[in-house]
């Protein structure tokens, strides 16, 4: 029997992209000279929206993965892949309370916090221009007016 070979979409597949999104997010906000005055823009908000939502993806994504490796039965893999990305989902909760709350030097520490976690992502040119950001702001107020 010959292997099997996805060539779909995998969460790890799926990590990799949103780790490159969240390291073009990050030097996108690094570039922005009022952030470190603390002047939070419109624009620096939906960045950070952008990062908190992409973190809680990337929390899903371990959980996939991590399934997958119990379903063989290399547990040990999975609690420690489970283990080096818990730091993912803890980010977007503290980003995304203190974006909520207006605290910006909160946001500000959880921004610093992420830099050594994407300094492995090679990004050599922007590829993504502001669509891909514009809005996220909103986006969780209203979730969080839901909840």
């Amino acid at each position: 029997m010959s292997r099997i070979i996805h060539a779909g979409d995998t969460p790890a597949k799926r990590r990799r992209q949103l780790e490159r999104s969240c390291a073009e997010a990050l030097r996108t906000l690094g570039a922005k000279p009022a952030l470190a005055s603390g002047v939070w823009d419109l624009e620096a908000k939906d960045l950070a929206a952008f990062l908190a939502i992409n973190l809680r993806d990337i929390g899903e994504t371990i959980e996939g993965s991590a399934q997958a490796w119990d379903d063989r039965n290399y547990w040990k893999k999975a609690e420690k892949l489970r283990a080096d990305w818990r730091w993912a989902p803890q980010t977007a909760e503290a980003m995304e309370t203190a974006l909520l709350a207006a605290d910006w030097e909160g946001a500000t520490d959880a921004l610093v916090s992420l830099i050594p976690r994407f300094a492995h992502v090679n990004v050599g040119k922007k590829l993504r221009d502001a669509d891909w950001w514009v809005g996220a702001f909103r986006a969780l107020e209203k979730r969080a007016a839901r909840a």
